[in-house]
C-alpha cells in the first residue's frame, strides 16, 4: 500500500518504513551470498574464487541498475508528495522504456566483452573458463535485475517497503532451493549457480512488475498521463547519471583492487571472496537505509515541509547506528565463524586471510555509515554532484593506495585502503550536507 511520507510523527514515520527495506535488504544479502556459499560448500574453494572474480564485474551491472532506480526514485517520491498522479505515471513508464533499451544495449556489449573483462582483471588461467560460463549466465538475466530494481524503487518511492520485501522474501528463499537443487542433484556446477539466480530473479522481475502496473491503474488522476516524457526524463537522469556515475566509479575501482588481489593467488581470491560477501551485506544493509531516507526527503521535499528534512536525517542515523554497533562487534570478534560458512574449517590459510579483512575494517563501520546516511539526504534533495565527489575521493585514495601498499605490505596493504577511503569520503560528505540547500528540488 502507499504510504504518505510526509504527515506523522517523524521518527515512527521513518522507521516503519524503513522496517520492511531491512526485512528486504536481508534477503537481499542471502540471495547475493547464496552463490557464493553453495559455491565454496558443495563445488570448492576454486568455484568460490571464481563466482568472486565474476562478481566484481556484475556489480558494474548493478551500478547502472542501481542509478535509474534512484533517479526514478527521487522523482517519483517528490512528484508523489506533490499529490501530482499523472507525472507520476508519465515518469514510471518513461522510465521503463528507457530502462529496456538502455539494458538491451549493455546486454550486447556485456556479452561480447566477458573474455576480456576477466582477462583486464588478470584472472588466473585455470579459473578463466568458469569465471566466464557465471558471467556470460549472468549477463542473460541483466533484463530482470534492472526492471526488478527499478519496479522496487518505485514501491520505496510511493511510502510501499512492505511489498518489495514479500516478493524479494520469497525468491531468495527460492534461489537457496534452486542453487543447491542444481549443483548437488544436477551437478551442474558453477553453471548451476548461475542459472539458479537467473530463474529466481526472473520470476521477482515478472511478478513485482505485474502488481506495480495494477497498483498503478487504480491511482486517480483528471487528465491522461503520457506514455513517454523527454522533460521527464531529463530529470531522471539528473538524479540517475550521478548515482550510476557513483556506483560506477565504485565498481570499476573494485575491478582494479581485485585485479591486485588475484596477484596473490587463489587463497587470497577466495578469502577476499568470503570477506567480501560479509563486508557488502553490511554496506548494502546502510545502502538500504539510505535509500529509505532518500525517499522520505524527497518526498517531504515535494511537499515543501523542509523541516522534516533534518529531523530525518538525524533519526536515519540513529537507525544506522543501532544496526552497525552490534555488527561491528560480531564482524571484529566473531568473525571468523562467518567466514566458515563459505570454506572448510580446516582451510585456515583462507581463514586467516579473510580474518585480517574483518578486524581492519570493520572499526569503521560507523565512518561509512555517517556518510552513507549523508549521501542519501543529499540525493534526496537532488544535490547529486556532492554525491558524486565525496564517493569519487574515497574510490581514488582506495584504489591508489590497493597498488601502493600492496607493494610494502602484501595483501594486508590492500585491506588498509578502506578505512583510509571512507575516512575521507565521509569528511567531504558532511561537509556538502552543512553547506546544503535543504529545500533544493529536480522536479
Amino acid at each position: 500500500m502507499n504510504k504518505d511520507l510526509t504527515v506523522g510523527n517523524v521518527r515512527s514515520t521513518l522507521g516503519r518504513f524503513i522496517l520492511p527495506l531491512l526485512g528486504s535488504m536481508l534477503f537481499q544479502q542471502l540471495y547475493n551470498i547464496t552463490d557464493s556459499l553453495v559455491a565454496g560448500k558443495f563445488i570448492s574453494s576454486s568455484a568460490l574464487a571464481a563466482v568472486g572474480n565474476s562478481y566484481e564485474i556484475t556489480l558494474v551491472y548493478i551500478s547502472f541498475a542501481f542509478g535509474i532506480n534512484m533517479g526514478c526514485s527521487v522523482v517519483v517520491s517528490q512528484l508523489f508528495g506533490a499529490k501530482r498522479y499523472r507525472d507520476v505515471k508519465a515518469a514510471i513508464s518513461t522510465t521503463f522504456i528507457y530502462t529496456f533499451c538502455f539494458c538491451s544495449l549493455l546486454v550486447v556489449v556485456g556479452l561480447l566483452c566477458t573474455d576480456w573483462l576477466l582477462e583486464l582483471i588478470q584472472t588466473p588461467a585455470e579459473l578463466m573458463a568458469p569465471s566466464a560460463e557465471y558471467l556470460d549466465i549472468y549477463i542473460y538475466g541483466v533484463w530482470f535485475l534492472f526492471f526488478y530494481n527499478v519496479a522496487t524503487g518505485i514501491f520505496s518511492a510511493m511510502g510501499d517497503s512492505r511489498t518489495p520485501f514479500i516478493f524479494l522474501a520469497f525468491s531468495s528463499v527460492l534461489n537457496i532451493i534452486v542453487d543447491i537443487i542444481f549443483v548437488s542433484a544436477f551437478g551442474m556446477g558453477v553453471a548451476g549457480v548461475a542459472w539458479a539466480t537467473f530463474l529466481c530473479q526472473g520470476l521477482s522481475s515478472v511478478v513485482s512488475c505485474a502488481v506495480l502496473f495494477r497498483r498503478l491503474t487504480a491511482m486517480v488522476h483528471s487528465e491522461k498521463s503520457v506514455i513517454f516524457s523527454f522533460p521527464l526524463l531529463g530529470k531522471i537522469l539528473k538524479v540517475a547519471i550521478p548515482s550510476t556515475c557513483q556506483q560506477l566509479f565504485v565498481s570499476v575501482g573494485n575491478i582494479m583492487v581485485q585485479s591486485v588481489i588475484n596477484s596473490f593467488g587463489a587463497v587470497i581470491m577466495a578469502a577476499y571472496a568470503a570477506a567480501i560477501k560479509l563486508n557488502n551485506m553490511v554496506i548494502t544493509t546502510l545502502m538500504t537505509l539510505g535509500n529509505g531516507v532518500s525517499s522520505f526527503v524527497a518526498q517531504n521535499i515535494g511537499a515543501g515541509k523542509v523541516d522534516r528534512v533534518k529531523s530525518g536525517y538525524r533519526n536515519g542515523l540513529g537507525i544506522a547506528f543501532v544496526f552497525i554497533i552490534p555488527v561491528t562487534i560480531l564482524f571484529f570478534f566473531f568473525g571468523r565463524f562467518l567466514l566458515i560458512m563459505f570454506v572448510s574449517a580446516d582451510e585456515t590459510d583462507i581463514i586467516e586471510a579473510g580474518r585480517s579483512f574483518q578486524t581492519i575494517i570493520s572499526p569503521f563501520y560507523l565512518v561509512v555509515a555517517l556518510k552513507i546516511i549523508t549521501d542519501a539526504v543529499l540525493r534526496g534533495m537532488g544535490r547529486m554532484l556532492p554525491f558524486v565527489i565525496s564517493t569519487f575521493a574515497d574510490l581514488i585514495l582506495r584504489v591508489v593506495l590497493a597498488f601502493v601498499l600492496s607493494f610494502v605490505f602484501g595483501y594486508i596493504g590492500i585491506w588498509y585502503s578502506w578505512p583510509i577511503g571512507w575516512v575521507v569520503g565521509t569528511v567531504f560528505s558532511v561537509i556538502f550536507y552543512l553547506r546544503s540547500d535543504k529545500g533544493k528540488s529536480v522536479v
